[in-house]
């Protein structure tokens, strides 16, 4: 490593020269490197239909029913979704601040609080949580195409043999949408900004036909924007929006850690702010509407609300409305699932050992344990996969998100030693490459964001008291504890005078 000095750009971007580019393959590979400042062309266009892409899914769809099923009416439901999109902008806006100036993705920068080799510590709950959300969401995909070809096709292809409790169709369908997602994501960054341009407008007319659809038939959208909330606005209502609120936030808390692998690619500054503000709040609420006015003019078409768009396509005859709607959903979960949960991990996996995982590689290796993990189990019982799995999980994120905001703001304002990200030897070394500092701020805002987890009694794993029962009226705010409490105490353990090395 020379020690050649990072170069500026306007608007405050920093680049390598080529001299400066370290030559020890430890830390780095083509991928993790800083983008060149020519490669960083994504506009606010770009992030903009990133977002839409990723937002338009089928889980997206049956965030609002859920709320309404909780009691909540419509303008509850919306507003909830709204107000939680609004606060995850927050810190994505605040972490993906260091793509477009500095070029790097989330487990280098995650190098400047937890040192270079504790980066991994983050990158394996990061990575972990995305495999997971592959498999789930690429088991939907597949359920989607096997129900609507089922549609197409007749009773033999959803009445064929079955293999392991499941027809061989619905595991063929599967295994055929898995080898799409890779394939799209094996030839690069670049494919997938060029798929996601198309795919966003895409999906967007494809659920705005399913709007029209179900209103012809309806005659109207029905009475469910009628019925009046079973909680109201009182003392009823806080108890189950506050939860709530939380859960949506930690829908998309994932990419609050990683939206860097992305925002990397930025024009600048600009691109990434105005591209997620406008792609994120804007297009989840309008979604959770949507998907509110659909599935109401379903309940005056069949007389019982259909929340699922698949179920709700399945009911049409008409072959080319059942082939549209398999392209949209194919779509749809295709954008989202390689935009959230292929990218972050392959540059995670890659960053645990840059001599041998490439970007490509770290993704097969994604699609690969998104299987092994038996995402089809996972939902069979939802017990497990909501309170066990994504009620420990979203809090750990949550922590982690924490401590790098606070490294990055408060900390370093905003100011990194690039070339000593990828050097053994440079500021972010600490103690045999780990900073003891941020593995306190993660365990204990770990500890207080997710040991009061409870369960509803034979509902869950954990008991109804709570893992630590004085801590249970922290976990239905487990996403907000894990970030404060971290950042805080992250904060206070960095000030001047704590830590030599803390500033390059």
């Amino acid at each position: 490593m020379t020690a050649t000095a990072p170069a500026t750009a306007p608007g405050d971007r920093v680049e390598l020269p080529a001299g400066a580019l370290p030559d020890d393959d430890r830390f780095a590979n083509a991928d993790l490197l800083p983008v060149p400042l020519a490669e960083r062309r994504w506009t606010t266009y770009n992030f903009t239909a990133l977002w839409i892409g990723m937002a338009h899914n089928i889980p997206s769809w049956t965030l609002a029913s859920g709320l309404v099923a909780l009691g909540m009416d419509w303008k509850q439901a919306v507003f909830t979704i709204g107000l939680a999109n609004v606060l995850v902008l927050l810190p994505m806006l605040l972490t993906g601040h260091a793509g477009p100036k500095y070029g790097i993705p989330f487990p280098v920068l995650a190098r400047a609080s937890f040192g270079l080799r504790g980066a991994g510590l983050p990158a394996l709950v990061r990575a972990a949580v995305a495999c997971a959300w592959f498999g789930i969401q690429t088991w939907i995909g597949g359920q989607g195409i096997y129900v609507l070809l089922g549609k197409v096709f007749g009773g033999g292809w959803e009445k064929a043999g079955e293999i392991g409790g499941y027809p061989w169709t619905l595991w063929l369908c599967f295994a055929v949408f898995w080898a799409l997602e890779l394939a799209i994501i094996a030839r690069g960054m670049e494919t997938l900004r060029r798929f996601e341009n198309w795919a966003a407008p895409f999906v967007l007319v494809g659920a705005v036909v399913l709007l029209v659809w179900i209103a012809v038939r309806a005659g109207g959208f029905g009475p469910l924007l009628d019925q009046p909330s079973r909680l109201g606005w009182g003392g009823d209502f806080w108890p189950v929006f506050f939860p709530s609120l939380m859960g949506m936030i930690g829908f998309w808390s994932t990419l609050a850690l990683n939206i860097p692998d992305f925002t990397r690619f930025g024009r600048g500054q600009r691109a990434q702010v105005w591209g997620q503000s406008l792609g994120l709040p804007t297009t989840m609420t309008a979604f959770a509407l949507l998907s509110v006015l659909v599935t109401s003019g379903s309940q005056a078409v069949y007389g019982e609300p259909v929340w699922d768009p698949v179920a709700l396509a399945g009911r049409t005859d008409n072959v080319f409305g059942l082939l549209f709607a398999l392209v949209t959903v194919l779509v749809a979960t295709v954008s989202v699932n390689i935009a959230a949960n292929v990218v972050s991990p392959a540059y995670d996996l890659s960053h645990l050992a840059p001599r041998l995982i490439s970007f490509r590689t770290g993704a097969l290796i994604t699609g690969v344990v998104g299987v092994l993990m038996f995402p089809w189990k996972l939902l069979s019982t939802p017990e497990l996969y909501i309170f066990t799995w994504l009620g420990v999980v979203g809090g750990l994120l949550g922590t982690v998100a924490g401590v790098l905001i606070a490294d990055y703001w408060l900390v370093r304002r905003t100011v990194l030693d690039l070339p000593g990200l990828y050097r053994a030897d440079g500021p972010y070394w600490y103690r045999a490459g780990w900073n003891w500092r941020a593995v306190a701020a993660f365990a204990v805002g770990g500890v207080l964001a997710v040991g009061g987890s409870y369960s509803a009694p034979g509902k869950g794993p954990f008991p109804a008291d709570g893992l630590v029962p004085f801590l249970k009226p922290l976990a239905d705010y487990g996403w907000a504890v894990g970030l404060g409490t971290a950042a805080a105490l992250y904060t206070l353990l960095m000030l001047p005078g704590r830590d030599p090395a803390r500033r390059p």
